[in-house]
C-alpha cells in the first residue's frame, strides 16, 4: 500500500513537472498536456507492478497482463465508439490540426478550442456554450480551422446604384475598408469586384482580411465596422 501511495504521488508530481517543462519547450500546449498525462500513466503502472512484486504476486501480474489482452479486446468491441475517440485523440495530439484558441468548425459545431482530452475536444461556441465533440467525429468528418495561419477573410455583397461612377466608388470603398483598424493591407489585399447585375443596380463583393493573431477586438466587431464604413461611403456617393 505504501508503494502504491508513493507511486500515485510521484506520478502526479512528475505529470505537473513534465507539463510545465514540455509547455516551455513545445509550441503546442495540447500535445504537451497529452504527453505529460501519458508519462504519469506509465509511471503509475510501473509503481503498481513493483507493488505486486513486493507482495509476491509477480506471477499474478504476468497472468493479469496476459488476460488483459483478451479483456481489452472484449471491452474494446463493446465500447468501440469510445475506443475510436481514444485513438483519434492520440492521432490529433500528434497531428495537431488545431491549437488552443483556434476557431474551428466540425459538423454543425463552430467555436473556439478550449481543450483536447483523450476522448473529446472542448469547444466554446460564440453564444457561450461548451460543446464536447468526440474526437472520432473530428477525425471522420471534415474539420475547418479558420485561424490556424492567422489569416481570416470575410466577403459580403453591396449594391451599387445604376448610373454611378462604379470604378470610382469601388476604389473609394477599398480605400475606406483599408482604414479600418485590424484590416491587413499588405500581405493580403482588400478587393472590390463586380459579381452580379440586377435591374437598376450592380452587385459588388467586398473581400477583406484580418490577422487573428494581432487583432485587439473580435473578428465580428471588425466586420461590423467595415460594413458601417462601406454603408457610409455609399450614402455619401448619392
Amino acid at each position: 500500500m505504501v508503494v502504491l501511495v508513493i507511486a500515485w504521488i510521484v506520478s502526479r508530481q512528475i505529470r505537473q513537472f513534465s507539463d510545465k517543462r514540455l509547455k516551455q519547450k513545445m509550441e503546442d500546449p495540447l500535445l504537451a498536456e497529452f504527453l505529460a498525462t501519458l508519462i504519469r500513466t506509465i509511471v503509475f503502472i510501473i509503481g503498481v507492478s513493483v507493488a505486486f512484486r513486493i507482495m509476491g504476486f509477480g506471477g499474478v501480474t504476468a497472468s493479469i497482463l496476459a488476460g488483459a489482452g483478451i479483456t481489452a479486446f472484449v471491452i474494446g468491441f463493446a465500447l468501440r465508439d469510445i475506443g475510436e475517440s481514444f485513438l483519434a485523440g492520440i492521432i490529433m495530439a500528434f497531428k495537431r490540426p488545431f491549437r488552443v484558441g483556434d476557431f474551428v468548425e466540425s459538423g454543425s459545431v463552430r467555436g473556439k478550442v478550449l481543450a483536447l482530452s483523450l476522448r473529446d475536444t472542448q469547444i466554446k461556441t460564440p453564444d457561450g456554450k461548451d460543446v464536447y465533440v468526440p474526437n472520432a467525429n473530428i477525425i471522420k468528418y471534415p474539420l475547418i480551422n479558420y485561424t490556424i495561419d492567422g489569416f481570416l477573410r470575410f466577403d459580403y455583397i453591396v449594391s451599387l446604384p445604376s448610373g454611378s461612377d462604379f470604378k470610382n466608388i469601388m476604389q473609394v470603398i477599398e480605400d475606406a475598408v483599408n482604414q479600418v483598424e485590424g484590416i491587413i493591407r499588405k500581405r493580403r489585399k482588400t478587393s472590390v469586384n463586380i459579381t452580379g447585375i440586377a435591374p437598376g443596380k450592380l452587385d459588388a463583393t467586398v473581400s477583406f482580411w484580418i490577422d487573428t493573431f494581432k487583432i485587439k477586438t473580435t473578428s465580428d466587431a471588425i466586420r461590423s465596422e467595415v460594413i458601417l464604413t462601406v454603408q457610409k461611403v455609399l450614402e455619401e456617393s448619392h
